[in-house]
């Protein structure tokens, strides 16, 4: 089903690697919204250009911190010399490039480094693509997250809040680092007082059946809730899916090693698994085969189907 969105909107609908791009143009000038990931960083900055279509881009906005949202921030900062708002929460760990605290070392993955220019807090409100959009806490997936709501034409850019298919990894439970599961229930209860019509999503199609995302949502958050293992256990799959998205490919041996040494994977594994490093890494291998998130071909291990 095409969904009617506003004129000066334009969602650019990335796959699982790169988070969606959400462009509204405003005049001659326009303001984007997350920039995926680093590998992808050229491909964004074309994606972009040809969208602006000789625009300029003046602002670029970050729902949150993790690398597939602020990947290409660099990029568009270099080519467009756009400024970069990032929300009011991540100062710190963003203006001292603090690799363990954006989860960059602990999860393997990459982001070039960048300066912000201004910061957002919830409870802002700023127009975009000539809308005034209402800037709403949305912690769990990252405790410093935001989301962007406007009430006009019930519209909301739900980050990695909300998904139509769930929500991103509730990562600061399982690092001990806060109160996520009740975080993640919190936000999605606010989300579902909301009047929303299209939710534009940090992944995947934008989507209207908004109830039924978040009864999703809310009976996989319980499922976690009941079993932390099993969120340690999803966790690990996904960062690997991810990684696997990066690299393409790896030998077999490759593919298990980085399981190994992968330090999120180990942390999780020693805090709720209790597995010796070989079943673990057959274990999400055949997992992932399962699922086709990962194929073997040829000794290799080989990036699969994601969704």
């Amino acid at each position: 089903m095409s969904l009617k969105l506003p004129a000066s909107l334009r969602v650019l609908e990335r796959g699982w690697l790169s988070a969606n791009n959400i462009l509204f143009l405003e005049g001659d000038g326009a303001t984007l919204v997350d920039s995926g990931y680093v590998s992808h960083a050229g491909q964004t900055v074309a994606l972009v250009r040809e969208a602006l279509a000789g625009r300029r881009l003046k602002r670029l906005i970050n729902t949150h911190s993790h690398s597939d949202h602020i990947g290409g921030n660099a990029a568009l900062q270099a080519a467009f010399g756009c400024a970069i708002t990032v929300p009011a929460g991540l100062h710190a760990a963003i203006a001292d490039w603090d690799k363990d605290a954006l989860l960059l070392s602990p999860l393997g993955q990459e982001a070039a480094r960048f300066q912000h220019d201004s910061l957002i807090s919830a409870g802002n409100e700023i127009e975009m693509g000539g809308l005034n959009w209402q800037t709403l806490a949305a912690p769990g997936h990252d405790m410093e997250a935001l989301v962007y709501y406007n009430p006009e034409k019930r519209l909301l850019i739900s980050g990695d809040a909300l998904w139509q298919t769930g929500f991103g990894v509730i990562f600061p439970e399982l690092l001990g680092e806060a109160d996520g599961l009740n975080a993640t229930r919190t936000t999605l209860e606010t989300l579902g007082r909301l009047p929303i019509d299209i939710v534009l999503p940090g992944h995947g199609s934008p989507f209207a059946d908004v109830d039924t995302a978040l009864n999703l949502a809310l009976r996989r958050l319980d499922a976690f809730a009941a079993d932390i293992e099993k969120l340690a256990w999803h966790a690990i799959k996904v960062i690997v899916s991810f990684a696997m998205l990066e690299r393409g490919r790896l030998p077999v041996e490759a593919f298990r090693a980085f399981i190994r040494h992968l330090p999120f994977a180990i942390d999780m594994n020693q805090r709720y698994l209790g597995l010796d490093e070989e079943t673990l890494a057959g274990r999400v291998e055949r997992d992932l085969l399962l699922v086709n998130a990962l194929r073997r071909e040829n000794g290799w291990i080989m990036a699969g189907q994601t969704g």
